[in-house]
């Protein structure tokens, strides 16, 4: 029988992130893949810092995807230095490189990459990061809230492929809290249902939520030490946007 150790250790061996940091030392397609995969998910926060350092929308765009570019690249090449610790925090660490240098002539250079530039950047800085008081915080929340984002579609489209898409888009408002008092009863008349249907359907949509952003964090670790971490920080971030709300 294999323990429940050795299962936590097969399971975190083959996230995205360890496959970077297992391959990164050599020229491997593998580790190229898994980091352009990372980094087309995690835009947004690139994006939210360098926008808070003060650079206009156009040339944040532009740094971003010089930036993510040239890191995929040195690890295409083998100059990339080995990783260490979860993804948040070696994005960032990589970032804060990248700016302290000549990244005008990289931006200049016009280095291509496989990137795809997400459409939504400066609607989502403006509607998340008002009132951020630092690059760093602005940085961090976008993190978190592209994990929640990703999460959300993903439970979303699980809906959709059991035929159950009116009910998640009618209950998917209350996943942070609970309904108000007859909403249940609205909601039941609204949907041709029963009450305690929704109530049950919610409580199953609150855990699958749980389930999906753990999975999108464990792709950025590996560990579960690391897991836990990120789990409390993002946790912490979330509160602290809610108590600013």
């Amino acid at each position: 029988m294999i323990s429940s150790d050795r299962r936590s250790q097969d399971c975190f061996a083959t996230t995205r992130w360890s496959v970077v940091m297992h391959l990164a030392s050599t020229e491997s397609h593998d580790a190229g893949t898994a980091l352009t995969e990372l980094s087309q998910r995690y835009w947004y926060p690139v994006y939210a810092y360098v926008r808070r350092c003060g650079h206009e929308p156009a040339i944040a765009q532009d740094i971003t995807r010089c930036f993510l570019g040239n890191l995929m690249d040195q690890f295409r090449d083998g100059r990339a230095h080995a990783p260490k610790g979860h993804f948040r925090r070696y994005l960032l660490d990589q970032l804060n490189v990248f700016l302290s240098g000549d990244w005008r002539d990289v931006v200049e250079s016009g280095t291509s990459s496989d990137l795809v530039v997400p459409g939504d950047l400066e609607t989502r800085y403006g509607r998340d990061n008002a009132d951020a008081t630092s690059p760093e915080q602005a940085y961090q929340r976008s993190f978190a809230l592209e994990v929640i984002a990703r999460a959300l579609k993903r439970l979303r489209s699980e809906a959709r492929q059991t035929g159950h898409l009116a009910m998640y888009e009618a209950l998917e408002p209350n996943l942070a809290h609970d309904p108000a008092a007859g909403e249940y009863e609205q909601l039941a008349v609204r949907l041709q249902s029963r009450p305690l249907t929704l109530a049950v359907a919610l409580k199953r949509l609150r855990q699958r939520f749980r389930e999906l952003v753990g999975e999108e964090l464990t792709d950025t670790v590996t560990s579960a030490e690391e897991l836990a971490a990120e789990q409390a920080a993002l946790h912490a971030i979330m509160h602290e946007m809610r108590t600013r709300a």
